[in-house]
């Protein structure tokens, strides 16, 4: 007689219950002439070898155990002997994967029917791939969808330009500057009709020179106010920054005076139909004064005296603003001193004597005016009893920095309260006392800091906005940066 063998497979439990023939001492029965006695029958249950420091299996498998164990036991089987065997866990672990056994031995998968020596855990890595392959298809998504909208962000950004600044856009008359054959290596040449559609704005030119074409790429953004650091040296007035960037042909006079006389020239042409001279730089407002800042770098008291002789070119045509009979005359220059300017000199001007002054240019008396230069104020200090007024000042100005502090960047640069009172004091005194308020100095990044910072001293009257970056100031509508900044914030 065979074996009978029933097997519970890993699906159901770690265990095997095997059946086979035994013989032991029959049991009583009623006579039959036609039956033989039952066979008794020990069932031997095999289990996965348990690990001896481990403690009893636990999860699915253990509960098959003890509903198998509870079972044989309530059943109560005659004759049943109950033993456990060990299932080698190789064979167990190739049970869980499909892989047949022979003689305990793994032979073949059923699933993908290679060798189990080479069958390994694959499912598991399969699992796992299928899972790294999804996870890089995601990203993958994610990636372009990013880069779409990048695209999508600049392409509106450049349609905004070409909608705001398409005068910058499509034409710019520096663009052969400086190069050879052009007319421009010795800065004697200048574009005539570059202004005609530029609308003056409040802004001023920090650090002109440094500009591609000083002067011009300021008045072309639209700036109102231009500013150049003067060194004397050798009786002559060099523009630069420091000592390391001054050449002998970037002088006061190249750079700035003689191309406004030579734009005053052309805006004020000698014809039949007009005979003026007080028509300023700007077309669309021709009587837009153009502030001239004068940082002097040496000495003041010995480079002042140069400085007024360098204008007389400007001041023999009468295109210099001045101060006269308690009253101030509006022309198409304004100069102010600072940095070592000396006040002492602003009130009593020490003019030059080597060319012949045409005061009839400045009023119908044949006495001089009072003076055609004026002072830059210390913004924070227009106390009441300070002497600077609209009689001998122009601009009053100050650091940033140093007057107010840092911004709270970390809140888009709004001012604090007491920061916010501080700029509102500034600007009334000034205002209070005729002058041009200005601060300098200003942050200039993070760009949403600045952008900020422009947009409080505009919306408390700030008088002039000290700029370095001219296209930001000047062409883009900046009090809006923050939409662009609210949409970025999402990603």
């Amino acid at each position: 007689m065979r074996p009978e063998v029933v097997s519970v497979g890993p699906s159901a439990s770690s265990m095997e219950i095997v059946g086979e023939e035994t013989v032991d001492p029959p049991r009583p029965s009623p006579p039959s002439s036609s039956s033989t006695p039952p066979t008794p029958t020990t069932f031997i249950l095999e289990t996965e070898p348990q690990p001896q420091q481990q403690h009893q299996t636990s999860g699915f498998f253990a509960r098959i155990r003890s509903s198998v164990m509870a079972s044989l036991e309530k059943r109560k089987l005659g004759g049943v002997k109950v033993e456990y065997t060990e299932i080698p866990s190789s064979e167990l672990e190739h049970e869980e994967q499909g892989v047949e056994t022979v003689n305990g031995e793994p032979a073949s998968c059923s699933k993908c029917g290679q060798p189990s020596s080479r069958h390994g855990r694959g499912g598991q890595r399969k699992k796992g791939l299928w899972k790294s392959w999804g996870l890089q298809l995601r990203l993958t998504v994610l990636g372009v969808g990013l880069l779409a909208l990048i695209l999508l962000l600049n392409l509106l950004s450049a349609i905004k330009d070409s909608l705001i600044g398409a005068r910058h856009n499509d034409y710019d008359p520096f663009v052969n500057w400086g190069q050879p054959n052009t007319g421009t290596e010795d800065l004697s040449w200048y574009p005539t009709d570059f202004l005609r559609d530029v609308t003056p704005l409040p802004c001023h030119s920090h650090n002109d020179y440094w500009r591609r074409v000083p002067l011009f790429d300021a008045l072309y953004a639209g700036c109102t106010g231009v500013e150049a650091d003067v060194w004397l040296f050798n009786n002559d007035l060099l523009v630069g920054h420091d000592l390391a960037s001054l050449q002998v042909n970037r002088t006061f006079q190249s750079l700035y005076v003689n191309p406004i006389v030579d734009i005053l020239e052309k805006q004020n042409p000698k014809t039949l139909y007009y005979n003026g001279t007080l028509n300023g730089v700007f077309d669309v407002d021709p009587g837009q004064t153009l502030v001239l800042l004068i940082d002097l770098k040496t000495s003041g008291h010995e480079t002042w005296p140069h400085v007024l002789r360098q204008l007389d070119p400007l001041r023999e045509r009468g295109w210099l603003s001045f101060y006269k009979d308690g009253e101030f005359h509006s022309r198409p220059v304004t100069v102010v001193g600072t940095g070592n300017t000396p006040f002492d000199l602003i009130l009593t001007p020490p003019y030059p004597t080597t060319t012949t002054t045409t005061t009839a240019k400045y009023s119908n008396s044949t006495s001089p005016p009072d003076r055609d230069a004026f002072f830059d104020a210390p913004l924070d200090k227009l106390l009441p009893d300070s002497p600077y007024n609209s009689s001998n000042s122009y601009y009053a100005s100050v650091s940033f920095f140093r007057s107010i502090g840092i911004t709270q960047w970390w809140k888009g640069g709004e001012p604090t309260a007491g920061q916010l009172a501080k700029i509102r004091g500034h600007l009334a005194a000034a205002k209070e006392r005729g002058l041009v308020s200005r601060y300098w100095e200003l942050p200039a990044w993070p760009i949403h800091v600045r952008n900020k910072i422009w947009e409080v001293l505009v919306g408390e009257g700030m008088g002039m906005l000290n700029v370095d970056d001219l296209k930001g100031a000047t062409s883009e509508d900046w009090r809006r940066i923050r939409t662009w900044r609210r949409i970025l914030r999402l990603f």
